[in-house]
């Protein structure tokens, strides 16, 4: 049996997270992924508000399944231009000032211009401000120093940049010899890039799936509403494939695939919660359930929404969740595995 190439996964995850991709501004990347599964002949269409559906025909056309993982990550909007030249930023999606602190971003102008700066305190030099230490990280604090000669509100606006631009953060994406990938937007372009090579292997393979099985790209994930539309009256069966996140108390960890039992929403599936772990104990895959208390996912909007599915949620094991992320290439073979070995399994109903 041959499993999906993990080093492969690892390649292409390099070039999801390097592609900007913040909530609102999906285009590039979703345009990306798109020409991937075209190019293997795999039908596409996109939804209304920017995802991508691919799909897989499969024996039983009446009974589908559905799997998701999001490909937008977190980002800031332009508030305000300061008198200074600086930025003022609005964030978009769950995360704290102080994990984008000397970080390098880059600001895309609604004309596609694409200029760099550098996230920073206001308070930054020790050598002139006392409390640079203790100074609040918020957004009246923080701002955007550009990398060009800028003085003023004007000399900002003449380069094209104006209140509502998107900005993306570097994501500094490593490999290391020992196995580790370190990178922001792992959540979850880790869990799209498994997908993606997923597909690949059951196309190149000819593996005839049991249900008519579709896949999800969604782009609204991280402000809370990628996955609750575009679901067939068909679909009994809704996984989404998201970040593991690891912390005190969580059993989740870097090198297993992990299970979700319950989070801020509320239980998943159990009957499809025990088949998952069956199906990793059958086939020798490492895997932790855990408890995700500050989390929702896809398949959680979708059920808030109203739809009549079986739910789930797996993923890779991520680190730092939301600020530096890492993983390990054991956590994304354990997550491919048993993705794997679900889509051709029976239904649990």
């Amino acid at each position: 049996m041959a499993y999906p190439n993990t080093d492969e996964t690892v390649s292409l995850l390099k070039e999801l997270v390097s592609i900007p991709s913040p909530s609102g501004n999906t285009n590039e990347v979703i345009t990306y992924v798109e020409k991937f599964l075209n190019e293997m002949k795999v039908e596409t269409k996109r939804n209304r508000k920017g995802g991508l559906i691919a799909t897989l025909p499969g024996k039983d056309q009446q009974n589908h399944r559905m799997l998701t993982a999001h490909v937008d990550t977190l980002g800031a909007i332009v508030k305000e231009i300061k008198p200074s030249g600086r930025l003022k930023l609005d964030l978009i999606g769950g995360f704290k000032y102080n994990s984008i602190e000397g970080e390098y971003c880059e600001i895309e102008t609604s004309s596609g211009k694409k200029l760099t700066g550098t996230i920073l305190m206001h308070q930054t030099s020790v050598h002139v401000y006392k409390d640079a230490g203790k100074a609040e990280r918020n957004q009246d604090n923080m701002e955007v120093r550009l990398d060009e000669k800028v003085h003023s509100v004007d000399d900002v606006r003449a380069l094209g940049i104006e209140v509502g631009d998107f900005v993306s953060f570097d994501p500094r994406v490593q490999t290391t010899p020992s196995g580790y990938i370190k990178s922001r937007h792992l959540d979850d372009k880790a869990s799209v890039a498994i997908l993606l090579q997923l597909i690949k292997q059951i196309k190149a393979e000819n593996i005839e799936l049991p249900y008519t099985t579709h896949f999800l790209i969604s782009n609204n994930e991280e402000i809370g509403y990628g996955g609750n539309s575009n679901i067939t009256p068909e679909t009994v069966e809704y996984l989404a494939v998201d970040m593991g996140a690891m912390g005190d108390g969580q059993s989740t960890d870097e090198y297993t695939v992990s299970i979700c039992v319950k989070d801020a929403s509320g239980p998943y599936h159990y009957e499809l919660r025990k088949r998952l772990t069956q199906l990793a104990i059958d086939n020798e895959i490492g895997y932790k359930l855990d408890i995700y208390p500050f989390y929702g996912s896809d398949a959680s909007a979708a059920i808030r929404s109203g739809h009549d599915i079986i739910h789930g949620l797996i993923g890779p094991g991520i680190d730092s969740s939301h600020a530096f992320e890492r993983t390990h290439k054991d956590s994304i073979e354990n997550t491919a595995k048993l993705l794997y070995h679900y889509v051709q399994s029976e239904m649990i109903f």
